[in-house]
């Protein structure tokens, strides 16, 4: 994505490789991560987290849960990075069971809100595709807040909904419980060379 001409910093969207880098820019990376988990939880976004949300909180859910399993090859991180900053994220999750080793879920699409309205979120999901592609992966599911500007963008993307499941779970800012949609997209195959 560019944004040159309009004097706007370029946004790139890449794969996160916590081990390619430095000891020194992976602590900086997850601190980055924290920072927009955390801007996104208080913004109100329905990401499995409730306010009081800490930046240590943040940092090791990305450090504790997100890391190892990236290790592990078990999940897949795509990250938008305006200049150094990452503003936007999103997750491959491909440990599932033996017999559905033919799909993967999507998770934690999150996009700061000062780098939101911009093609992020749309960019970092397609960029998803590919890369499940290449684990063989030919089913993405999500699950997502029933009405949200992410359902909206989903369904443009070819996300298939599926149903709604009342009362899923909390809003990050209020104690109500709110409805989730589960929703599917199938992709072909990986072309072999």
């Amino acid at each position: 994505m560019s944004g040159a001409a309009s004097g706007l910093v370029e946004i790139r969207i890449e794969e996160w490789p916590p081990d390619g880098t430095g000891a020194g820019a992976l602590g900086d990376d997850i601190d980055m991560l924290g920072e927009v988990l955390r801007a996104v939880v208080y913004d109100g976004a329905g990401v499995s987290f409730i306010v009081p949300f800490s930046l240590d909180d943040a940092r090791a859910f990305w450090f504790d849960e997100v890391l190892p399993a990236v290790r592990a090859r078990t999940r897949r991180v795509v990250v938008a990075r305006r200049g150094a900053k990452i503003v936007g994220t999103v997750q491959l999750d491909l440990a599932v069971p033996p017999n559905q080793r033919h799909r993967a879920e999507v998770a934690k699409l999150l996009v700061h809100p000062e780098a939101r309205r911009r093609g992020v979120a749309r960019a970092l999901m397609m960029a998803l595709e590919p890369i499940a592609q290449s684990e063989s992966r030919t089913l993405l599911t999500l699950d997502t807040w029933t009405g949200g500007v992410a359902e909206a963008l989903y369904r443009s993307l070819g996300y298939v909904p599926v149903g709604i499941i009342p009362r899923y779970a909390r809003g990050s800012l209020t104690p109500n419980l709110e409805a989730t949609t589960i929703m599917y997209k199938e992709l072909a195959p990986a072309e072999r060379p």
